[in-house]
């Protein structure tokens, strides 16, 4: 039986943690919870709603990712995939089965949920964000070769290859570190088309002058930062 883990990292989630943690299918066997400096009831509804729960004090994307992470690999046993997914319930949680089925059928080591054009919801992606997004993949187009379209945040990928990723970005740059990786070690890798919602709440980047630009330069970095690198 596959053992699949799921990492949410959230701050001042408290409107939207449990919906998306009710919507997770049944076949992931723990959903782990990083709470990043919330200040709201983010950590009570999602123990509620049947999450493990843990605090990262650092502030940062990257920093509660890592949290997840270091928590798993101090469990006895250990996941064969572990997928990635946000707090603000943009993403529908149920189609999980969608963005690890490329793993568990086809054998490939990462999957992109891709948020196309097609099954976005109207405003649910910021102009900036659109913008980001197709700046970072045709730059890893032009460098690397790559088909990705998106940075997109639901993601799964095999347990033993995240591990070899050693990834370390703390903050914005979580994503486009992945990808990048995932690229420079030739793993397999494909995107599946996801729908995605305005979310509930603020966005924490997009919605911010400074997070947008902040994200901005940290993917540009990690992008240039690889494309010299032997």
């Amino acid at each position: 039986m596959t053992k699949i883990k799921v990492i949410i990292p959230a701050y001042n989630e408290q409107d939207s943690i449990a919906h998306v943690i009710k919507a997770i299918p049944s076949i992931v066997d723990e959903v782990i919870v990083v709470s990043n400096n919330s200040t709201d009831l983010t950590e009570a509804n999602a123990k509620n709603a049947g999450a493990t729960v843990l605090q990262e004090n650092n502030k940062g994307y990257g920093y509660a990712c890592l949290k997840g992470m270091d928590y798993i690999a101090k469990q006895e046993t250990k996941p064969d995939i572990v997928v990635f997914l946000d707090g603000d319930y943009s993403d529908f949680p149920e189609e999980l089965t969608k963005i690890v089925a490329p793993i568990l059928d086809q054998n490939k080591d990462f999957v992109v949920g891709a948020r196309v054009k097609d099954l976005r919801e109207e405003g649910s992606m910021m102009p900036q964000q659109v913008f980001g997004n197709w700046l970072a993949t045709t730059l890893m187009s032009l460098f690397f070769n790559a088909k990705f379209t998106d940075l997109g945040p639901f993601r799964a990928i095999k347990y033993n290859k995240l591990l070899g990723l050693n990834m370390e970005d703390k903050t914005y740059g979580w994503t486009v570190e992945m990808q990048l990786k995932v690229l420079k070690q030739k793993l397999t890798y494909i995107e599946v088309p996801v729908n995605y919602r305005n979310r509930i709440g603020v966005s924490k980047v997009s919605g911010t002058i400074k997070g947008s630009i902040f994200a901005g330069v940290k993917i540009l970095t990690w992008i240039f930062k690889y494309s010299f690198k032997k």
